[in-house]
């Protein structure tokens, strides 16, 4: 087989099957090879592994066995999310189901930046983007007219946020936002030009609903509130109503990054912590987190589908007005970016083979799991825990110990390759954060995670 073979065409498929092959191979060999979560040795020595395996990146002549060679490399010196002591982000391992479709997008290389590029991508987009949006504003009080964008992630959909806002109400908008809030925001009224951001504290990690009260009496409007729904630090979530209610009654407009939090509309058991997630005019949710996605399936879900007017586009040769007048879809409107991938598909198929029910059952499991971590840290004497989890992050740490030795603790197992850990500062101390995202982690899982904690917390070396 030819090295310079295409994917797709006639011939795609003889030409991939044996390339698979060799890359399931070569995850596999990797996978072992790292032994663990993460490779061990820290930067340097995964760096020298990595410069060892790759030699030289432009080669006189190529190399037949590259594919093989690099991604055992890569699979060696990954941080593998589908690991149960890999538990430090909001990094989830990505479905099987969800992959191949990723595998088959890549394969057709549709360019979702005019029709004739991604004819039947661009009505998958359509049709699966306003499901969403209508789903997600299923609870709004009064009918929407609503409408999803497919984004990177929560900071691309956070911006678009705030530049429809800046559009809708001019350039003196103000952003205020909670100290809780995602530090995409306040970078984005930076790159937007805005006002600087007001931060409203929030003393118990969630926004501080008096204090939002007395910032919008007594700031000049126009203002844009930010709230969040999942923090990156401890997962909680704001109190979405009182926050919708303030907002009415101020008349500001309202986002709410629902990036991590937004899974949880998926739960018949867990969505009513979003109650109030309708009365938003913008809200980011991510999929490659609390939907199990390959990165990247961002959302941005529009209250008024009118809004997005705001990031209309003319290029001759993508959007030609006598071409749109035939008939032919309009993309430009439809991102930031010209060329996009069909990030869509592999939403689709999840959505389509799991369900509803499939997928709430996923998340019911993530959230159930960080409940036993957070009784079993509870129950045991060397450790405190923080609180009882909102979504699937527990923080916790290790009894009677500095915040210096919590980072130490961290950095040790990372170096060995035992267990992947975040961390998180609050309440003027520094926790050690799990974050579950794999549903098939188990109670065992758990306590060997803490096990661990407890030995490289005792041990000095």
């Amino acid at each position: 087989m030819s090295t310079t073979s295409l994917a797709s065409g006639p011939e795609g498929p003889h030409a991939l099957r044996p390339l698979l092959d060799t890359v399931l191979q070569a995850l596999d060999e990797g996978a072992h090879a790292r032994g663990g979560p993460l490779p061990a040795g820290g930067p340097a020595a995964v760096a020298a592994r990595l410069r060892a395996a790759l030699g030289d990146v432009l080669p006189q002549h190529g190399d037949p066995h590259a594919l093989h060679t690099l991604v055992h490399a890569l699979a060696a010196g990954a941080a593998d999310p589908a690991d149960p002591l890999c538990a430090a982000h909001l990094h989830c391992p990505p479905l099987a189901v969800a992959t191949a479709a990723d595998l088959a997008a890549s394969v057709l290389n549709p360019s979702l930046d005019s029709w004739d590029q991604a004819p039947a991508a661009s009505e998958l987009e359509t049709l699966v983007t306003r499901a969403l949006a209508a789903e997600i504003y299923a609870g709004a009080a009064t009918p929407p007219s609503p409408d999803a964008l497919i984004t990177t992630g929560g900071t691309e959909s956070n911006q678009l946020a705030l530049l429809l806002a800046r559009e809708t109400h001019g350039t003196g908008l103000r952003l205020i936002c909670g100290a809780n809030a995602h530090h995409s925001l306040p970078r984005a009224a930076w790159l937007l030009g805005l006002p600087d951001p007001v931060t409203i504290p929030a003393p118990t990690g969630t926004l501080d609903p008096a204090a939002l009260d007395k910032a919008l009496t007594t700031l000049p409007g126009p203002h844009l509130v930010a709230a969040t729904a999942g923090t990156t630090d401890a997962g909680l979530i704001d109190p979405l109503p009182e926050i919708a209610a303030l907002c009415t009654a101020h008349h500001a407009r309202l986002h709410i990054d629902a990036a991590y939090g937004g899974g949880l509309l998926l739960s018949d058991r867990h969505r009513n912590k979003l109650t109030g997630l309708g009365h938003a005019h913008t809200i980011t949710l991510d999929l490659h987190k609390l939907g199990w996605q390959p990165v990247a399936a961002g959302l941005l879900a529009v209250r008024d589908a009118h809004d997005l007017t705001a990031l209309d586009q003319h290029a001759d040769y993508l959007n030609a007005d006598d071409d749109t007048e035939a008939g032919l879809p309009d993309l430009l409107g439809r991102s930031l970016r010209t060329t996009r991938r069909p990030d869509i598909l592999k939403i689709a198929v999840t959505l389509k083979t799991l369900g509803r029910t499939g997928l709430g059952a996923l998340v019911d499991q993530v959230c159930e799991r960080a409940q036993e971590f957070a009784a079993l840290v509870s129950s045991h004497p060397g450790f405190e825990l923080h609180d009882r989890p909102t979504i699937s992050t527990v923080l916790f740490r290790p009894a009677h110990t500095t915040d210096e030795a919590v980072a130490a603790v961290r950095r040790k197992l990372l170096h060995q390759g035992r267990a992947v850990l975040g961390r998180a500062p609050l309440d003027g101390r520094l926790w050690l954060k799990a974050t579950l995202l794999n549903p098939e982690t188990r109670p065992d899982d758990l306590a060997t995670l803490l096990a661990l904690v407890e030995k490289a917390a005792d041990d000095p070396a």
